[in-house]
């Protein structure tokens, strides 16, 4: 069974939360670059929400790299991309009435309102669709954008120019001079069957949802095909704006409406926690009546001041919250179990379904995660088992349903043998996961770590997906990264050439060499993530960058810190986001001889520029700040939520590399290191003046 997250230790929740948060990275890849995740909503929110009890336990496994902190995942190719002027969040999920109620008391909390102050939230349906970001100036489109990675989206301008519900020039006179609209492409249920009747008569695949629908309509190279889509924008929200004219979430929206834009008529203000809930309830009921498919209701705090002071996690903002509705359930029978082996050699069991329609939806996979909740379940071949989806995808196992279990049915036997290599599959104390031994031997994980190295979010060079790069490894074309950029000189001994080869022509060999060409130029951070160093995502990745600039200077530093009491040891942990086991794996990495030898032959053929963090007009930005003693004004989390949003780093202790520290009353050691150093301190009111918020 699955150890009880209060009963965990550090140790013991440090390794499963490694784990759940590469899965839900992956998960995260799959449904936004995609448009094809592989688990269901209520699975996906499974494994979000153990994750999050880890971190409220061990506050010190949260980095900038879990997935609490980051959206979504990498804009696709074929696209140009666009850098949001303002970032596109998700949202924190809420279960049930009392995890709303939490949420509304956390709001109270941080910005210090008494029991009498009347909270108002804004309740809107939670539409099914491809978030996109609307940017008009002077009342003109000039460009639309897909949420991508948060960070960074797709120019769909194009595309979007052919919905309907998209006006071209803005109605009224009260819009900004700036203004970028923030809504959902989505696609009406009758428009979806419609559709597929279509795809089915000219002998196209049918789409599997509405949303997948949308979202494959929308990113259609020509806007041709996407014009003969039956596409729609509900807006709900906004970007960038060069002036608020109203005060209130409520009152904006209904400005938005008079722009031009279509606002869900369910919309409603309601000055009460459990009037909200009541909302919530009232939409269940419309659901299943509903043209559109939606998944929950949104509620945000009405009051645009209380919005700026309560900010953002690096994932979502704390003014906001998703309530999602229960998963849809149904019965089939497990026909097997496969075992699959991940790039970092873990293995995952897989069970295959007895097809089945779930809310219209026919599903035949679900992860069954480890061996430990296949035990924790008593999950059997030949099992009947109840199902659930909440959203459009591959469903999650619940429970089994012992009474129609077979009488020749054995409990299943997780295999101690890697079913690629068959080298021992080990499983260290307190880690769910059982990984292969064979490592750098093992077919599943070289190929999965070159892979990794060829995706969108490392070297993304185009036309060397997974098929690719399987079956150059097979031929034994490529064994290591570095291999891909010899590609081209190896072409003239190869036997057979790969212009010979199956699939593959001179045209499209050239054009291979010239992608590959392309990325011999590679940015610090993307370079860092590319590697496949364990904790070191995309966050981390970037982090690093943004802190150490150079990959010389970052290699210079971590052989230093390879000794635990170096000053180099204590400024890697001084990186606000890095912890221990983050800053232990980047050591472990550049510790072992052939990793450093991989990456020395790396640097034979690519070029790492240095990072160059995005420009940003703040008096405090790229700077690093301090904050000690007892703040008065604000919550030492809106402090430092504050200063991170001005483009700040915020770190936890006083050194050489400090900017400013910010000093309330009881400032002890950190303010006397900082007047030893010569470095600025200042009160916290020269603080709230710097922030814009005296």
């Amino acid at each position: 069974m699955a150890q009880a997250v209060e009963e965990m230790t550090l140790e013991e929740a440090g390794e499963e939360h490694a784990r759940l948060a590469a899965e839900i990275r992956e998960h995260d890849r799959r449904y936004y670059e995609k448009d094809a995740p592989t688990v269901s909503d209520a699975e996906y929110d499974a494994l979000r929400a153990r994750l999050l009890a880890m971190e409220a336990r061990f506050p010190e496994l949260v980095t900038s790299d879990s997935p609490s902190q980051k959206v979504g995942a990498a804009p696709a190719a074929g696209f140009a991309k666009v850098r949001h002027a303002r970032p596109m969040l998700s949202l924190a999920n809420a279960f049930d009435d009392e995890d709303v109620r939490d949420f509304a008391e956390r709001v109270r909390r941080f910005l210090g309102l008494d029991a009498e102050e009347t909270l108002e939230l804004v309740a809107e349906p939670k539409i099914d669709g491809l978030s996109c970001s609307l940017r008009y100036e002077n009342g003109r489109l000039v460009q639309a954008a897909t949420r991508g990675d948060g960070q960074e989206g797709e120019d769909v301008t194009a595309n979007v120019r052919t919905i309907d519900d998209v006006p071209a020039n803005l109605r009224g006179k009260e819009w900004p001079e700036v203004l970028e609209v923030r809504g959902e492409v989505y696609m009406t249920k009758p428009d979806f069957l419609k559709l597929n009747d279509n795809q089915e008569a000219s002998g196209k695949p049918r789409f599997a949802n509405p949303r997948n629908a949308a979202a494959g309509s929308l990113r259609q190279l020509d806007p041709a095909v996407t014009k003969s889509r039956p596409l729609r924008f509900f807006a709900w929200g906004w970007g960038e704006i060069s002036e608020l004219p109203r005060d209130r979430q409520g009152a904006m929206m209904a400005l938005i409406a008079e722009c031009g834009f279509t606002v869900n008529p369910e919309l409603k203000v309601c000055d009460t926690v459990e009037g909200a809930l009541g909302v919530y309830r009232h939409i269940e009921e419309l659901r299943a009546g509903l043209p559109y498919d939606i998944d929950g209701v949104v509620y945000k705090v009405d009051r645009l001041d209380w919005q700026e002071r309560l900010g953002m996690v690096s994932r979502a903002p704390r003014w906001a919250i998703a309530h999602k509705f229960a998963a849809e359930q149904a019965q089939t029978v497990i026909n097997d179990i496969d075992i699959q082996v991940g790039r970092t050699g873990a293995l995952t069991p897989v069970a295959k379904l007895e097809p089945v329609t779930v809310g219209g939806v026919v599903v035949q996979n679900a992860t069954l995660h480890n061996e430990d909740e296949i035990a924790r379940k008593d999950i059997r071949i030949g099992d009947t088992v109840i199902v659930q989806r909440a959203g459009d995808v591959i469903p999650q196992v619940v429970a089994v349903v012992l009474e129609k279990r077979p009488k020749d049915a054995r409990p299943f036997e997780f295999p101690t043998v890697c079913p690629a290599c068959g080298s021992h599959a080990e499983r260290e104390e307190g880690e769910a996961v059982r990984r292969c031994t064979g490592g750098l031997i093992c077919p599943a994980q070289r190929v999965e770590r070159l892979r990794h190295f060829v995706s969108r979010d490392a070297f993304d060079i185009e036309g060397l997906g997974e098929k690719q790069i399987a079956a150059f490894w097979r031929d034994k074309r490529i064994d290591t990264p570095a291999d891909i950029f010899r590609l081209e000189a190896h072409e003239a001994t190869a036997d057979p050439p790969l212009k010979e080869t199956e699939g593959w022509g001179e045209r499209s060999v050239a054009n291979l060499f010239a992608a590959i060409e392309a990325r011999r130029a590679i940015g610090l951070d993307r370079f860092l993530y590319a590697l496949g160093i364990r904790h070191i995502g995309q966050e981390n990745a970037r982090l690093l960058a943004r802190h150490y600039l150079s990959f010389g200077a970052l290699r210079q530093a971590v052989d230093a810190a390879q000794d635990a009491e170096s000053e180099a040891y204590a400024e890697l942990l001084d990186i606000d986001g890095i912890g221990p086991k983050v800053a232990q794996a980047l050591l472990d990495f550049f510790g072992e001889a052939h990793n450093r030898q991989a990456v020395d032959d790396l640097l034979g053929e690519v070029t790492v520029t240095d990072f160059e963090p995005p420009a940003m007009e703040s008096p405090v930005a790229g700077k690093t700040l301090v904050f000690t003693g007892t703040l008065e004004r604000m919550s030492r989390d809106e402090a430092k939520a504050r200063a991170q949003s001005m483009g700040a780093k915020v770190a936890g202790s006083v050194s050489k590399k400090t900017d400013l520290v910010i000093a309330g009353p009881g400032a002890g050691s950190k303010l006397a290191k900082a007047r030893d150093l010569g470095v600025e301190v200042i009160d916290e009111d020269a603080w709230m003046t710097l922030a814009g918020m005296a």
